[in-house]
Order: C-alpha cells, then sequence, then structure tokens
C-alpha cells in the first residue's frame, strides 16, 4: 500500500547502508588525522620506515604499475573503452556513466584536498604533525581514489562480467594505494580516505542512473531528427 506524499530513496536497503558506512568510514579517517590521532602515529612510522628502501627491487616494476592510478592515462583509456562497448550497444550511456563518475571523482577529491591542504610525505617538515593546512594534495590519495572509480565503474558498466570486473577493481585499488604507501609519495590515512572516497563515488552513481537515462534518450533523440533532417 503506498503513503501519499512519501518519498522513495532509489537506493535498496543494503545499498543505503553501504553508503552510509562507506561515509562514516571515511569522516572517521578525516576526523583521526584532524586530530592527530593514533593513525597520524602509524603514518609517520610507515614513512620513516621507508619501505622503498627496504625493498628496494620491486621499486622499478611498482613505480611503473602506479601508473594505472593516474587520472590521465586511465581516464583516457577507460574513456576509449566506454565509448567503443557504447557504439556496440548502441547506448551512450557507458561513456556518460564514466563521465559521470570522474567529475564527481574530480569535484568531491579536489574539494577535501584544497580543504585540508595536506602535505605528502616527502615534503613533511614537523615529525608527529599531520602536516595540515600547508597547501598540499596529500588528503585523500587521488592515486587510489580515481584507482576505485575508474576501474570499478569499468566493473559496473560490465554486464555479464561484472563479478569479473569487481575482482580486477578491488585488487587494482589495493595495489595502487598499497604502492603509493611504498613508494612514500602518501601516508597510510590518506590511502584509506582514498579508498572511502572512492567507493563513495562508486555507490553515488546509481543515484544518478534517472539522469544519465535522460541525457542519453535526449542526445539519441536529437542526434536522430539530426540523421533524418540531413
Amino acid at each position: 500500500m503506498r503513503v501519499p506524499g512519501r518519498i522513495r530513496c532509489p537506493l535498496n536497503r543494503r545499498h543505503t547502508i553501504a553508503f552510509l558506512a562507506t561515509a562514516a568510514c571515511y569522516a572517521a579517517v578525516l576526523t583521526a588525522v584532524l586530530t592527530r590521532s593514533e593513525l597520524v602515529r602509524l603514518d609517520w612510522q610507515v614513512a620513516l620506515f621507508k619501505p622503498y628502501k627496504q625493498w628496494p627491487r620491486v621499486r622499478p616494476v611498482l613505480d611503473a604499475f602506479v601508473l594505472a592510478g593516474q587520472r590521465g592515462p586511465t581516464a583516457l583509456a577507460a574513456l576509449a573503452w566506454a565509448c567503443w562497448r557504447g557504439r556496440r550497444t548502441g547506448s551512450l550511456r557507458p561513456p556518460l556513466v564514466l563521465g559521470t563518475a570522474l567529475l564527481l571523482l574530480n569535484v568531491s577529491v579536489g574539494a577535501v584536498k584544497i580543504l585540508t591542504g595536506r602535505l605528502n610525505p616527502q615534503y613533511a617538515q614537523t615529525p608527529g604533525s599531520a602536516e595540515l593546512f600547508h597547501g598540499g594534495m596529500a588528503f585523500p590519495s587521488g592515486h587510489t581514489a580515481n584507482a576505485v572509480v575508474v576501474w570499478g565503474t569499468l566493473a559496473y558498466l560490465a554486464g555479464q562480467h561484472r563479478r569479473t570486473g569487481a575482482l580486477v577493481a578491488c585488487l587494482m585499488a589495493l595495489g595502487i594505494g598499497l604502492t603509493t604507501v611504498y613508494l612514500g609519495t602518501h601516508w597510510v590515512s590518506d590511502v584509506l580516505g582514498g579508498w572511502a572516497a572512492g567507493a563513495l563515488v562508486l555507490l553515488a552513481l546509481p543515484l544518478l542512473e534517472p539522469l544519465i537515462t535522460t541525457v542519453s534518450a535526449s542526445v539519441s533523440a536529437r542526434a536522430a531528427v539530426y540523421s533524418m533532417g540531413r
């Protein structure tokens, strides 16, 4: 029985719980960084340990691997795949979904980076400090969040191969995040924040599917009208 005037949530209960839990984790990591908690102490312990000096032999491999989380190359490659899939399925949805995900990523992660202004480990100046508000762009890790969003969106669009895609996305996001810690370019908490920030973007995509469908249908209709008028 419908209740008049009731607003129905477009997400199912499990999805809503996942979204709220991820948001809570993100907030907890941010709070831990802002309050110089035990997490900040762990950040310094790992940074001073310098994993890249402890295991130097794997560095050339990981220097190359971390490019799989760099926004420019991965976004272009993913966009090419999305356009190919869109052409194959006769739908604009794949490139629109990817474009929407990247836009959300840039806005949300970029805003937090600017607001926190955290310095990366190699530029840290005061041992024990969270190195905030110094004009840095460390928190959350852009490489990590980008890996989550790009590879996760590809899995989201993979259709019948979604489970395999999800496994690959998880491994890539995990690997990229840990690699940035190994290379000393990010704190542990940066990576935790990057995982959470990227996951929030993926979990928000279903909310935007109605808008994406509307835009796709509108563009397709205009294209059809233009084609008939030629």
